[in-house]
């Protein structure tokens, strides 16, 4: 794929802050670790990540706002209409575990709507990209959707409540309702290569609550090129406002989207 300036740099920042991390996942029982909250850790891996990105970033685009997930809260640029959007090392825990399966996930924001993302696999060496009317890339290889049509064929994604969290009864419901018409459902860790995957066509379908804006805001754009609908919850609302997803095929998107408001 033959990207623009932006997401050429987007991935470039990607594979630095890439490869600061899998350095540091080979020593993972060596990193030094501070809790932030219950079941939400931060590691000084995560940390040094932002600083790679942010720091190529902001020395290639110096007026674009700024919003990553260690950084304190949003920075506003010159420039009132961008920002990047970022989260280092989505996938923390798995990280802190040694699970090989987490991501660096970079979003470019214009006008209130992501316009393009990256979401980078360093473990498994697989970026997924997409811009606005671009198509959906993982590679070279270009992503679609999948085909499934049944949801009693289809997989899904979604995140489960830890720590005490308070919506725990939701999406217990959740799977209650779901599970019982669909082929699984999985639990991975890390929001932003779900919706990567399901661009990929590896799930059906995805979705969660209480995420932040720096979960989903690339993996929107990847799913969406890629041929998913994606909606908040509420079908109305603004996802990264409201913290709440859900993404599929266009085939079953009406059918999952149901089952999870609870229609």
């Amino acid at each position: 794929m033959q990207g623009s300036a932006n997401l050429n740099l987007m991935v470039k920042a990607a594979r630095a802050a890439g490869r600061s991390l899998v350095k540091d996942f080979r020593e993972v029982e060596n990193l030094q670790v501070s809790v932030k909250g219950a079941g939400d850790f931060v590691s000084r891996a995560d940390i040094e990540a932002e600083r790679i990105i942010r720091e190529m970033l902001t020395e290639a685009r110096p007026n674009y706002g700024w919003l990553g997930e260690e950084s304190g809260g949003e920075v506003a640029g010159a420039d009132p209409t961008r920002r990047w959007i970022v989260d280092p090392l989505d996938g923390t825990t798995n990280f802190l575990h040694g699970l090989p399966h987490w991501a660096v996930s970079i979003a470019l924001e214009h006008k209130g709507e992501v316009v393009a993302g990256v979401v980078y696999d360093p473990a498994k060496d697989e970026m997924f990209v997409a811009e606005k009317g671009q198509g959906a890339w993982m590679n070279q290889s270009r992503l679609r959707v999948s085909g499934r049509g049944r949801l009693i064929e289809s997989i899904f994604a979604t995140g489960l409540p830890f720590g005490g969290r308070a919506d725990l009864p939701d999406t217990l419901a959740d799977l209650a309702r779901l599970l019982p018409t669909c082929a699984g459902v999985r639990r991975w860790g890390s929001a932003a290569l779900d919706l990567a995957y399901v661009a990929a066509g590896r799930y059906d379908g995805f979705w969660e609550r209480r995420l932040h804006p720096w979960d989903m805001a690339a993996g929107i754009v990847i799913a969406r090129e890629a041929g998913a609908l994606v909606e908040a919850l509420e079908p109305e609302a603004d996802i990264l406002e409201s913290g709440e997803i859900v993404a599929a095929n266009e085939a079953i998107f009406e059918k999952f989207a149901r089952i999870v408001r609870g229609e």
